[in-house]
Protein backbone atom coordinates (compact mmCIF):
# COMPACT_ATOMS: atom_id res chain seq x y z
CA UNK A 1 0.00 0.00 0.00
CA UNK A 2 2.87 2.35 0.77
CA UNK A 3 4.30 1.95 -2.74
CA UNK A 4 0.91 2.53 -4.32
CA UNK A 5 0.38 5.61 -2.20
CA UNK A 6 3.68 7.13 -3.22
CA UNK A 7 2.81 6.44 -6.84
CA UNK A 8 -0.66 7.94 -6.65
CA UNK A 9 0.59 10.87 -4.60
CA UNK A 10 3.27 11.94 -7.05
CA UNK A 11 2.43 14.89 -9.25
CA UNK A 12 4.04 15.30 -12.66
CA UNK A 13 6.07 18.37 -13.56
CA UNK A 14 3.38 19.32 -16.07
CA UNK A 15 0.75 19.23 -13.34
CA UNK A 16 2.98 21.27 -11.02
CA UNK A 17 3.62 23.80 -13.79
CA UNK A 18 -0.09 24.11 -14.54
CA UNK A 19 -0.84 24.69 -10.88
CA UNK A 20 1.92 27.31 -10.57
CA UNK A 21 0.75 29.13 -13.69
CA UNK A 22 -2.81 29.34 -12.41
CA UNK A 23 -1.61 30.48 -9.00
CA UNK A 24 0.54 33.20 -10.58
CA UNK A 25 -2.41 34.48 -12.60
CA UNK A 26 -4.65 34.46 -9.54
CA UNK A 27 -2.02 36.26 -7.48
CA UNK A 28 -1.78 39.02 -10.06
CA UNK A 29 -5.57 39.30 -10.19
CA UNK A 30 -5.75 39.64 -6.41
CA UNK A 31 -2.92 42.16 -6.38
CA UNK A 32 -4.87 44.35 -8.79
CA UNK A 33 -8.00 43.85 -6.71
CA UNK A 34 -6.15 44.95 -3.58
CA UNK A 35 -4.84 48.04 -5.37
CA UNK A 36 -8.31 48.90 -6.65
CA UNK A 37 -9.88 48.40 -3.22
CA UNK A 38 -7.85 51.29 -1.80
CA UNK A 39 -8.02 53.62 -4.81
CA UNK A 40 -11.27 55.34 -3.84
CA UNK A 41 -10.08 55.97 -0.30
CA UNK A 42 -6.74 57.31 -1.51
CA UNK A 43 -8.27 59.87 -3.86
CA UNK A 44 -12.00 60.41 -3.37
CA UNK A 45 -11.74 60.98 0.38
CA UNK A 46 -8.35 62.63 0.27
CA UNK A 47 -6.83 63.56 3.66
CA UNK A 48 -10.18 63.16 5.45
CA UNK A 49 -9.84 59.57 6.72
CA UNK A 50 -7.13 57.04 7.54
CA UNK A 51 -6.64 53.94 5.42
CA UNK A 52 -7.36 50.79 7.41
CA UNK A 53 -5.87 47.44 6.43
CA UNK A 54 -9.07 45.65 7.39
CA UNK A 55 -10.92 47.37 4.54
CA UNK A 56 -9.19 45.00 2.15
CA UNK A 57 -8.57 42.11 4.54
CA UNK A 58 -11.40 40.02 3.07
CA UNK A 59 -9.59 39.90 -0.30
CA UNK A 60 -6.60 37.75 0.76
CA UNK A 61 -8.98 35.47 2.71
CA UNK A 62 -11.20 35.03 -0.35
CA UNK A 63 -8.11 34.45 -2.47
CA UNK A 64 -6.79 31.71 -0.18
CA UNK A 65 -10.19 30.00 -0.27
CA UNK A 66 -10.23 30.18 -4.06
CA UNK A 67 -6.70 28.82 -4.43
CA UNK A 68 -7.27 25.92 -2.04
CA UNK A 69 -10.47 25.00 -3.86
CA UNK A 70 -8.45 24.89 -7.07
CA UNK A 71 -5.61 22.91 -5.47
CA UNK A 72 -8.14 20.50 -3.99
CA UNK A 73 -9.62 19.84 -7.42
CA UNK A 74 -6.21 19.26 -9.02
CA UNK A 75 -4.82 17.02 -6.30
CA UNK A 76 -7.96 14.95 -5.78
CA UNK A 77 -8.25 14.40 -9.52
CA UNK A 78 -4.64 13.23 -9.71
CA UNK A 79 -4.94 11.01 -6.65
CA UNK A 80 -8.13 9.36 -7.88
CA UNK A 81 -6.57 8.72 -11.28
CA UNK A 82 -3.33 7.31 -9.89
CA UNK A 83 -5.10 5.07 -7.35
CA UNK A 84 -7.81 3.72 -9.67
CA UNK A 85 -6.24 0.24 -9.58
CA UNK A 86 -6.22 0.22 -5.77
CA UNK A 87 -9.87 0.40 -4.78
CA UNK A 88 -9.37 0.15 -1.01
CA UNK A 89 -6.63 2.76 -1.11
CA UNK A 90 -8.76 5.02 -3.29
CA UNK A 91 -11.57 5.07 -0.73
CA UNK A 92 -9.26 5.99 2.13
CA UNK A 93 -7.43 8.48 -0.08
CA UNK A 94 -10.63 10.32 -1.01
CA UNK A 95 -11.80 10.55 2.59
CA UNK A 96 -8.40 11.57 3.92
CA UNK A 97 -7.88 14.01 1.06
CA UNK A 98 -11.04 15.99 1.73
CA UNK A 99 -10.42 16.01 5.48
CA UNK A 100 -6.88 17.22 4.97
CA UNK A 101 -7.98 19.94 2.55
CA UNK A 102 -10.34 21.34 5.16
CA UNK A 103 -7.49 21.43 7.66
CA UNK A 104 -5.25 23.21 5.16
CA UNK A 105 -7.95 25.78 4.36
CA UNK A 106 -8.48 26.52 8.05
CA UNK A 107 -4.73 26.79 8.61
CA UNK A 108 -4.43 29.28 5.74
CA UNK A 109 -7.41 31.32 6.94
CA UNK A 110 -5.81 31.65 10.36
CA UNK A 111 -2.47 32.52 8.79
CA UNK A 112 -4.00 35.29 6.66
CA UNK A 113 -5.86 36.70 9.67
CA UNK A 114 -2.57 36.81 11.60
CA UNK A 115 -0.76 38.58 8.76
CA UNK A 116 -3.52 41.21 8.54
CA UNK A 117 -3.39 41.76 12.30
CA UNK A 118 0.40 42.24 12.15
CA UNK A 119 0.03 44.87 9.44
CA UNK A 120 -2.59 46.69 11.50
CA UNK A 121 -0.45 47.01 14.63
CA UNK A 122 3.17 47.29 13.44
CA UNK A 123 3.39 49.86 10.60
CA UNK A 124 6.97 48.78 9.90
CA UNK A 125 9.04 48.31 6.78
CA UNK A 126 12.74 48.30 5.91
CA UNK A 127 11.98 48.48 2.19
CA UNK A 128 13.86 51.46 0.66
CA UNK A 129 11.00 51.86 -1.81
CA UNK A 130 8.96 53.36 1.04
CA UNK A 131 11.19 56.43 1.39
CA UNK A 132 11.50 56.79 -2.37
CA UNK A 133 7.73 56.75 -2.82
CA UNK A 134 7.17 59.09 0.12
CA UNK A 135 9.74 61.61 -1.16
CA UNK A 136 8.18 61.50 -4.62
CA UNK A 137 4.77 62.26 -3.17
CA UNK A 138 6.04 64.95 -0.77
CA UNK A 139 7.76 66.77 -3.65
CA UNK A 140 4.28 67.85 -4.74
CA UNK A 141 3.29 69.38 -1.41
CA UNK A 142 3.98 73.01 -2.32
CA UNK A 143 2.00 72.80 -5.55
CA UNK A 144 -0.82 71.23 -3.58
CA UNK A 145 -0.78 74.06 -1.03
CA UNK A 146 -0.75 76.64 -3.82
CA UNK A 147 -3.77 74.98 -5.43
CA UNK A 148 -5.72 75.41 -2.19
CA UNK A 149 -5.32 79.18 -2.54
CA UNK A 150 -7.04 79.21 -5.94
CA UNK A 151 -10.61 80.32 -5.28
CA UNK A 152 -12.50 78.04 -7.64
CA UNK A 153 -10.14 75.05 -7.59
CA UNK A 154 -11.91 71.86 -6.47
CA UNK A 155 -9.47 69.18 -7.62
CA UNK A 156 -5.74 68.62 -7.79
CA UNK A 157 -3.67 66.11 -9.75
CA UNK A 158 -1.13 64.22 -7.65
CA UNK A 159 1.24 62.05 -9.63
CA UNK A 160 0.97 58.38 -8.64
CA UNK A 161 -2.40 58.96 -6.94
CA UNK A 162 -4.33 60.77 -9.64
CA UNK A 163 -6.97 63.49 -9.27
CA UNK A 164 -8.02 64.24 -5.68
CA UNK A 165 -10.78 66.43 -4.31
CA UNK A 166 -9.59 69.51 -2.39
CA UNK A 167 -12.84 71.46 -2.07
CA UNK A 168 -13.45 70.44 1.54
CA UNK A 169 -9.89 71.21 2.68
CA UNK A 170 -9.78 74.98 2.21
CA UNK A 171 -11.30 75.73 5.61
CA UNK A 172 -8.34 74.22 7.48
CA UNK A 173 -5.29 76.10 8.73
CA UNK A 174 -1.96 75.68 6.94
CA UNK A 175 -0.17 73.75 9.76
CA UNK A 176 -3.02 71.25 9.89
CA UNK A 177 -2.96 70.81 6.11
CA UNK A 178 0.80 70.32 6.02
CA UNK A 179 0.65 67.70 8.74
CA UNK A 180 -2.30 65.94 7.12
CA UNK A 181 -0.60 65.93 3.71
CA UNK A 182 2.56 64.41 5.20
CA UNK A 183 0.57 61.75 7.05
CA UNK A 184 -1.43 60.88 3.95
CA UNK A 185 1.70 60.55 1.82
CA UNK A 186 3.35 58.33 4.44
CA UNK A 187 0.24 56.18 4.61
CA UNK A 188 0.00 55.96 0.83
CA UNK A 189 3.65 54.95 0.45
CA UNK A 190 3.33 52.38 3.23
CA UNK A 191 0.12 50.95 1.78
CA UNK A 192 1.98 50.04 -1.41
CA UNK A 193 4.43 48.04 0.70
CA UNK A 194 1.55 46.32 2.49
CA UNK A 195 -0.02 45.25 -0.80
CA UNK A 196 3.24 43.80 -2.09
CA UNK A 197 3.86 41.98 1.18
CA UNK A 198 0.39 40.45 1.26
CA UNK A 199 0.77 39.07 -2.26
CA UNK A 200 4.34 37.82 -1.69
CA UNK A 201 3.47 36.20 1.64
CA UNK A 202 0.44 34.48 0.15
CA UNK A 203 2.48 33.15 -2.77
CA UNK A 204 5.17 31.73 -0.46
CA UNK A 205 2.63 30.30 1.96
CA UNK A 206 0.56 28.58 -0.71
CA UNK A 207 3.56 27.14 -2.55
CA UNK A 208 5.01 25.78 0.69
CA UNK A 209 1.71 24.31 1.88
CA UNK A 210 0.93 22.72 -1.48
CA UNK A 211 4.34 21.04 -1.67
CA UNK A 212 4.13 19.92 1.94
CA UNK A 213 0.66 18.56 1.31
CA UNK A 214 1.74 16.39 -1.62
CA UNK A 215 5.14 15.30 -0.29
CA UNK A 216 4.31 14.67 3.36
CA UNK A 217 0.92 15.37 4.88
CA UNK A 218 -1.22 13.39 2.45
CA UNK A 219 0.69 10.18 3.10
CA UNK A 220 0.64 10.71 6.86
CA UNK A 221 -3.11 11.37 6.80
CA UNK A 222 -3.91 8.24 4.80
CA UNK A 223 -1.52 5.92 6.65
Amino acid sequence: MSVALKHCGSVSEEERWSSSENQAESLEEKHQELVKSSADDLTGNFMMSEIQVEEASHIPVDFVEKIWTYIEGVIMSVLMHRSQNYHQLQLSTRRAGYNLMEKMKERSRNWVAEIVQMEKVTDYTSDPAYLNDWNELMAQQQEFMDALKVMFATEFLIEVLGVVSIKGLKAYEKPVLLQAFDLKMRTTAYWKIVLRRLVDFMALHLQFCARNLVNKEMEEEIV
